[in-house]
């Protein structure tokens, strides 16, 4: 997992296929981008979603095994877990045509972080996540997750 700001974006371009079309994509057309699936370049989709924040009871644990997820915030904030897939209990088995494995909530002691504008977070395959987390109080966030296949 990698969690920095957005002005550090072109430290990362490099790293995988797909990440310098889907940060310029970020930067040129998520603000007017409407809901739903938009394919960037091949290889990575955007996904743009409007949605409540949860408490972490009522979120789900997910990893993926052919995808990287590119998360970014565009309005509102979020809490999002991370934790090893290794370490978490399967709840529903992957599903390749989804590319996603849910978990049970972990037992022990996860790393939870802030997810706003001008952030962004990278899981690889093997990230167990839990986005969507609210903070205080439930608020409304909308937010592009890139699909980078590899």
């Amino acid at each position: 997992m990698i969690v920095d700001s957005l002005d550090q974006s072109g430290n990362y371009q490099s790293l995988l296929p797909g990440l310098r079309e889907a940060f310029r994509w970020l930067s040129t057309d998520a603000s007017t981008a409407a809901s739903g699936r938009h394919q960037v370049a091949e290889g990575v989709t955007a996904i743009v979603d409007c949605y409540s924040t949860a408490p972490a009871s009522e979120k789900k644990w997910e990893a993926h095994r052919c995808h990287v997820d590119l998360q970014v915030v565009l309005s509102g904030s979020e809490l999002v877990g991370w934790s090893p897939a290794s370490e978490l209990t399967t709840r529903i088995p992957y599903n390749p045509e989804k590319d996603a494995e849910f978990f049970e909530p972990p037992i022990g002691a996860i790393t939870r972080f802030r997810l706003s504008p001008g952030l962004f977070a990278i899981f690889f395959p093997g990230d167990g996540h839990q986005p969507g987390v609210m903070e205080e109080q439930s608020g409304e966030v909308r937010k592009v997750v890139f699909k980078l296949r590899i």
